[in-house]
């Protein structure tokens, strides 16, 4: 079991029953799922042909090493002439983590990846929507231990959703406070 598991099991589901008086372990929040996605419009805009494919390889592996399983890619669903984008076309990559995989990859991120980043004070409590979700903006990939900040050609962006099964804001806010998120108060 993962650190991050367990000290939900042993810290956080206690926790969140005496606060909120939760009669059932069931009825107590729980983290759902992590999605990791980015956006390479900018990247393979100007690019055609090899350049294009070894971009969109290189950003897919990145992605891949992150989140530690493979990146699919996500396809424009319609033509925007003013974009110069067309239907089919690839426009970003995404990652889906549950279980053991989503536990490991958010000790790294609050543990690891939160502090190194430049001029980090600590998540907005904004951040999370009014279902007790979490979304996280993180400017640079190369944060990330797992990619070497010399080899990366392109640096890129990428959204880290956390989503819960909360009721409300200040379920999904007490239970990132418990699990240890460095959210600004």
């Amino acid at each position: 079991m993962t650190g991050l598991k367990e000290k939900y099991k042993k810290e956080v589901i206690p926790a969140m029953m005496k606060r909120f008086g939760y009669t059932s372990v069931m009825a107590v929040p729980r983290l759902e799922k992590v999605v990791l996605n980015t956006g390479f419009g900018k990247f393979i805009a100007a690019k055609s042909g090899d350049d294009h494919r070894k971009t969109l390889e290189a950003i897919i592996g990145d992605m891949s090493s992150i989140a530690g399983q493979h990146a699919i890619l996500t396809r424009a669903k319609r033509s925007v002439a003013g974009f110069k984008l067309r239907a089919g076309m690839p426009i970003g990559a995404k990652v889906t983590l549950r279980g053991s995989m989503m536990y490991g990859f958010l000790g790294r991120l609050i543990h690891v990846v939160l502090p190194r980043s430049r001029d980090f004070r600590g998540l907005p409590v904004s951040n999370i929507d009014e279902r007790g979700n979490l979304a996280i903006g993180i400017r640079e990939h190369i944060f990330f231990p797992e990619v070497s900040p010399e080899k990366a050609k392109n640096i890129f962006g990428l959204q880290v959703t956390v989503t819960t099964n909360a009721k409300s804001k200040e379920e999904g806010l007490e239970l990132f406070r418990l699990l240890g998120f460095p959210l600004k108060m």
